[in-house]
């Protein structure tokens, strides 16, 4: 469950944590902050395109360890669960979705628009989950399984097109 914060609580940005939470600032975007955070990560996918693929999936994984933490301290430090504004989780969510993409501009403005529709509109498991589970596990949970939605839609178009 989402809850607005009160006006007064905003991200400490000398707080690293806090910065890391909020995708560099990406989050902190009047409008939109889990696009603006998703699109804050393209840069991140495209120097780790390169790796081998069981590189990609391990650095992931740990990204996905870290934001558990980042998260939910950043949560606790503001006082609220899931606030907008931390987009580590789209960091992750989106990695996620291009694990393994074919290169190309395409690919990765598809793999944007499947994750954020994935993650807007919560299908289920993922809203399911995004309501039941809490603290830094929850944040990051619903944007993992929405990333693996996109995933798997992006395999299957290129298994189907490439």
């Amino acid at each position: 469950m989402t809850i607005s914060v009160h006006p007064e609580l905003r991200p400490n940005w000398h707080n690293p944590i806090h910065l890391l939470a909020f995708g560099l600032g990406s989050g902190a975007a009047p409008k939109a902050p889990g696009t603006f955070g998703t699109l804050a990560a393209v840069p991140l996918y495209l120097l780790l395109q390169p790796l081998a693929n069981l590189q990609y999936l391990v650095l992931v994984l740990l990204l996905f360890l870290l934001g558990i933490w980042l998260c939910g301290r950043t949560s606790r430090d503001l006082g609220v669960h899931d606030h907008g504004g931390i987009v580590w989780d789209e960091w992750v969510g989106f990695l996620l979705t291009m694990w393994m993409a074919p290169p190309g501009w395409y690919w990765l403005l598809a793999g944007f628009c499947l994750f954020r529709l994935f993650d807007i509109l919560k299908p289920w498991p993922i809203g399911w989950l995004d309501r039941r589970v809490s603290g830094g596990l929850g944040i990051m949970l619903d944007d993992v399984l929405a990333g693996i939605f996109g995933l798997a839609l992006i395999q299957l178009a290129a298994y189907l097109l490439v």
